[in-house]
């Protein structure tokens, strides 16, 4: 037995660990977006479903021996594909959906590992009741998925902060070759397990819980369904929280640690899930998750935010795996089962990943997901009757409940829709373009969101058009440096990330300008809804893909003026933000020239990062502060200028500026590629 725990807790460790490990390494390679992480997911999710699957056949229709056989050449041969760090051959050279090639890029670099991981787990629960006859084995499905979260917690909190990725790739690498050996021996272990017997009769054990009858059609259906519903949550709760603050490894483990959680507590025992404690609270969870997506305009502080979705994501998913553990088969469906889970798990992922992207014009995979287990409860518990109730109270509060939450849904997606001019949605997001009348005093203007985030705005009075609005104004950083330039002469500019095309409105006919943008929905968008772009007469052109590869492969571009404003809704694209990032720039700039880069945001303080990455590239760096309260049209904005040319600062168009020097604590360390710690810069208010 304890050959069996340890062998299942290693590859389970193992399993999500390399999760947000081989995700971390691939995430500049496609824009830095959360859609990296969904997609990265549905791969995982496919691949455990690949495993089970050869789980469940292999015990199905091989005998012992050739069933140990069989695993150890796998074994052996992606040990021979070790270490997993993915060649930068794979890095896009197009621009458009990666998806694809994301898949194929995890396929090559961890598929046969993952894949032998993702069978671990139940293939040795089934050799181990082959063997012992003990029963059923659930209580190693709960270590698996114990070790599941110990390694995804030891990620963001233990092996993140103190190495760096290519060691965390070789490290991985030499600890799956110890579980290969353990694996190897547990099934030489157990060879002799059933040798003689049909596979099928091997896997019955010898219990008399071994011969339930074969779970029917409707059964099967159900256990899909269950599973695929806490998924959906899972994938669409993770990605709407790192849209709003970074898609970085923590935000992708909470959540998903708090899923693994309810399999553990569901699985251990079945005296956990208690149907009269989380049924009453699946109702509140289940409002409070709708109430947050819109609640200040989808803007809630991550201080309620974060803690209220994990909270209701672990209540909707106690329900799930709950229903799930309380359905478990007999022993001699124990593959079948698991299949039927990694099915409904793989059917989440690829829904929220996939499908959703391509069919929804918003961001709807969430309040669907809400709305489809808020009935998935009515369904699963209309027979049941709590103590002292009776089943039509609860029918009808669950009823109710569920009727108001969907109703509530529905009606602020129609109010979303009715105020949009265009909705639209792709790989790297949602965009919307609204126009808002005038309004106390306030001027008409058209504005871009990606997510909940402004993307720049243009008004719709004609005489008023070209006004420079939004973090660009004249008083921001940007636009005093645009000013700077423009003094001396014809300006060269190079922008990353094109939003709504206002900076190019400062372009005179002598100018130059290159604008980096990764999203094709975005070029079409600032050409044909807005017309800064357009209009600005200086000679312009847009370089489509992630900004930071496109830069690789051209020679210096000799830009006066560099400007970074590439968010992703409130996510930092921490890439663009690098030690590597900063000395690509001034590769790109004039000896004199100046980089700006657009540091607001509402929880993290991104001018240490900045100031200690200026300070290795011995440059001069300024913060510029604009209150944006010269105009209703105006945004506040936060502005980080790097030169080594400090006599900028001294000119007349810094004049007045609230301006200071970007300082670092002293303790703060440089991020590089390979390193990076949001938690030193964390600022919740």
């Amino acid at each position: 037995m304890i050959l069996y725990a340890i062998t299942i807790f290693l590859s389970a460790f193992l399993l999500f660990q390399v999760q947000p490990l081989i995700a971390k390494i691939i995430l500049p390679w496609f824009g830095g977006s959360a859609a990296v992480w969904s997609a990265s997911m549905m791969f995982f999710q496919l691949l455990l479903l690949g495993g089970y699957a050869y789980a469940h056949c292999s015990i199905r229709f091989l005998k012992a021996r050739t069933q140990m056989r069989v695993h150890m050449v796998l074994l052996l041969a992606s040990c021979a594909l070790l270490p997993i760090l993915p060649a930068a051959s794979w890095k896009p050279t197009e621009p458009g959906d990666p998806t694809f090639r994301i898949l194929m890029l995890l396929t090559a670099t961890i598929g046969l590992p993952y894949f032998l991981l993702s069978s671990t787990s139940p293939l040795l629960q089934a050799w181990y009741l082959r063997q012992s006859g003990a029963g059923m084995p659930y209580r190693l499905f709960a270590l698996s998925n114990f070790g599941s979260m110990l390694g995804l917690l030891s990620f963001p909190f233990l092996v993140e902060p103190r190495l760096a990725t290519r060691p965390q790739g070789y490290a991985w690498s030499g600890v799956y070759v110890l579980f290969a050996l353990l694996c190897a021996v547990t099934g030489w272990a157990s060879r002799h397990a059933g040798a003689e017997d049909s596979p099928a009769r091997a896997v019955e054990g010898q219990t008399e819980t071994s011969r339930g009858d074969r779970p029917g059609l409707g059964q099967l259906v159900l256990w899909v369904t269950l599973a695929a519903c806490a998924s959906t949550l899972l994938v669409a709760t993770t990605t709407h929280m790192s849209q709003n603050v970074a898609p970085i490894p923590l935000l992708w483990v909470v959540p998903l640690a708090l899923y693994l959680g309810t399999f553990i507590l569901a699985f251990e025992s079945d005296r956990i899930y208690r149907r009269a404690i989380f049924v009453p609270l699946l109702i509140p969870a289940l409002g409070g998750m709708a109430y947050m997506i819109y609640a200040d305009t989808g803007n809630l502080n991550i201080k309620w935010a974060i803690p209220g979705f994990a909270l209701g994501l672990f209540l909707c998913c106690m329900m799930c795996h709950g229903e799930l553990a309380r359905r478990k088969p007999a022993p001699r469906h124990l593959t079948l089962f698991y299949l039927m889970v990694s099915l409904g798990g793989a059917i989440g992922g690829l829904f929220v990943a996939l499908v959703a992207p391509h069919v929804f014009n918003s961001n709807l995979e969430l309040p669907l997901g809400l709305t489809v287990c808020a009935f998935l409860g009515i369904f699963v518990l209309w027979n049941v009757t709590l103590p002292k109730v009776g089943a039509w109270p609860l029918r009808a509060a669950v009823l109710i409940g569920a009727g108001l939450l969907a109703g509530y849904l529905g009606r602020h997606e129609r109010e979303e829709a009715r105020g949009a001019r265009l909705k639209v949605r792709n790989f790297y997001g949602a965009l919307t373009v609204r126009d808002d009348a005038a309004d106390s005093g306030d001027l008409a203007e058209r504005t871009l969101f990606h997510g909940t985030i402004n993307h720049g705005s243009q008004l719709l009075d004609e005489k008023l058009r070209y006004t420079i609005t939004s973090y660009y104004g004249l008083q921001s950083g940007v636009g005093r440096a645009m000013t700077a330039m423009q003094s001396h002469g014809p300006m060269k500019a190079g922008v990353v990330g094109l939003g709504a095309g206002v900076t190019s409105g400062y372009g005179r006919p002598a100018d130059d300008y290159t604008i980096y943008e990764i999203n094709p929905l975005v070029e079409r968008i600032a050409q044909t809804e807005f017309s800064f772009y357009p209009h600005s007469p200086a000679r312009k052109r847009i370089l489509m893909g992630d900004a930071r590869l496109t830069m690789e492969r051209q020679p210096s571009q000799q830009f006066d003026l560099l400007a970074v404003d590439a968010f992703s809704s409130d996510a930092i694209p921490v890439h663009l933000l690098t030690s590597e990032a900063l000395a690509l720039y001034f590769r790109h700039l004039k000896p004199d020239g100046i980089l700006a880069l657009h540091v607001s945001n509402r929880y993290l303080d991104l001018v240490p990062v900045c100031a200690r990455g200026a300070e290795k590239l011995g440059k001069d760096a300024m913060v510029v502060d604009d209150d944006g309260e010269e105009a209703s049209y105006m945004s506040a904005s936060t502005w980080v200028l790097v030169t080594a040319h400090p006599e900028w600062f001294r000119s007349a168009s810094f004049t007045g500026a609230d301006m200071h020097r970007a300082v670092a604590p002293a303790n703060f360390r440089t991020w590089t590629d390979d390193y990076s710690n949001l938690f030193q810069i964390l600022s919740v208010k």
